[in-house]
């Protein structure tokens, strides 16, 4: 809800605070002919117009401002705007503009169809991971002769060249390249493929149009590349080495991986299918409410979205400009894109807050200790290690707090 506080001050308060701000900066400046904060106001104010009232204002609306965001009742969600409306040697006034959290009107929020769907492990599955579990563990042998096949790794020397000029970022030695993995342009790695060692190749190629890079997006190259080594991929069999090297616990042979393996997917899946249901719950119990949410609070959450995927970008070596770069896109945009998750995020973040007031949902003590003992113990970590990392207890009481919800929706069919 958006609403503005109006905020005037004037006669004696407004006298006060002037003199108060006098005060304050007079032992900032030093004046000609006087001591450093000894030279009489009127002069003062003559040497610096203006001076006294912005500092009295400024005093005034930060400590407005705070009672604003203290205001249990009544606070605001993103941080309030303050407009300045009238400023005089006589009187300030300013308008604050408050955005408070939206009122919310529960629906139905218990007899929901949404349902759970059922897990199941294929014979299919199982042995797709037992696979990728020995990829996973191939090791890369030198082809002493033959021609490179998809699956290989070419190690290659290349360099890119447009209307001739060699172009930025066009360029690699002894680059380890596995053919068929599609991590560079279409058609330069099926130009590998059927080179040997010693080889060297010219490989004439488009970009794509939406490459993300202006002056390369649709550009026609020519990529020079020479083949140093070959590698191919040798799996390892299922033998008492694989297993000792596997390190799993209770896991000697194929029956006891695919078991491991299967319930592993198995756990996978209903964490899945659990997460797939809470969503379908939230999706069917918030089109039931009522909840006006204000396009500045979506916009903000759109923000702290992109702060949380900068975050994560940066952690995995890669800066905001390169990545821009890349996607061929700007932060404006992905912002914008974020919105219709931004929303729905605080959809469901209102009605889970509603619920819990409507249910008069708590947490005790005891609940808060067994699931700090239970976090701690399955992550390895201390108890004050859990706390830190979750943001405090008031947040796992939260947490806790919504699981009661979720399972009122879960339990009322």
């Amino acid at each position: 809800m958006k609403k503005e506080v109006k905020y005037t001050v004037k006669d004696e308060e407004w006298a006060k605070a002037r003199d108060d701000a006098f005060n304050k900066v007079k032992n900032k400046y030093r004046i000609d002919g006087f001591r450093k904060g000894k030279a009489p106001r009127s002069i003062f104010e003559k040497k610096y117009p203006g001076e006294i009232t912005m500092e009295a204002a400024n005093s005034l609306i930060d400590k407005k401002y705070r009672e604003i965001i203290m205001d249990k009742d009544n606070a605001p969600v993103i941080e309030p705007k303050v407009n300045i409306t009238k400023l005089s040697d006589d009187e300030l006034e300013a308008t604050f503009t408050v955005i408070t959290a939206p009122e919310v009107k529960l629906g139905d929020y218990k007899k929901l169809k949404a349902k759970k769907d059922k897990v199941t492990v294929t014979k299919k599955e199982i042995e797709n991971k037992v696979n990728d579990l020995l990829k996973s563990y191939a090791e890369l042998v030198v082809k002493e002769d033959g021609k490179a096949e998809l699956g290989d790794t070419a190690v290659i020397d290349f360099e890119g060249f447009k209307d001739g000029v060699a172009f930025d970022g066009g360029k690699g030695e002894n680059y380890n390249l596995e053919l068929g993995s599609n991590s560079f342009i279409p058609g330069f790695e099926d130009g590998v493929v059927g080179m040997k060692k010693g080889e060297t190749k010219d490989l004439k190629l488009t970009f794509p149009e939406d490459y993300g890079v202006e002056d390369l997006n649709g550009a026609k190259v020519t990529f020079k590349v020479k083949v140093n080594d070959l590698k191919r991929k040798v799996i390892p069999e299922l033998d008492k080495d694989f297993f000792a090297d596997l390190g799993m616990d209770k896991v000697t042979n194929k029956k006891e991986l695919e078991e491991k393996l299967e319930g592993e997917l198995r756990e996978q899946k209903d964490r899945e299918a659990e997460q797939k249901y809470v969503d379908a719950l939230l999706d069917e119990a918030t089109s039931n409410m009522t909840c006006e949410i204000d396009d500045e609070i979506v916009e903000e959450e759109a923000k702290h979205m992109y702060e949380d995927f900068l975050n994560r970008m940066k952690s995995q070596g890669l800066t905001e400009e390169l990545y821009l770069q890349y996607a061929g896109t700007t932060k404006d945009d992905i912002i914008s894109h974020m919105k219709n998750d931004a929303l729905k995020r605080l959809k469901n973040s209102y009605f889970l807050q509603e619920v819990i007031k409507e249910e008069k949902i708590d947490v005790t003590d005891k609940e808060v200790n067994k699931e700090l003992d239970e976090m701690a113990k399955k992550y390895n970590l201390t108890r004050d290690d859990v706390v830190n990392y979750i943001g405090g207890e008031e947040a796992l009481k939260f947490d806790l707090k919504v699981k009661k919800a979720l399972e009122i929706m879960k339990n009322n069919k």
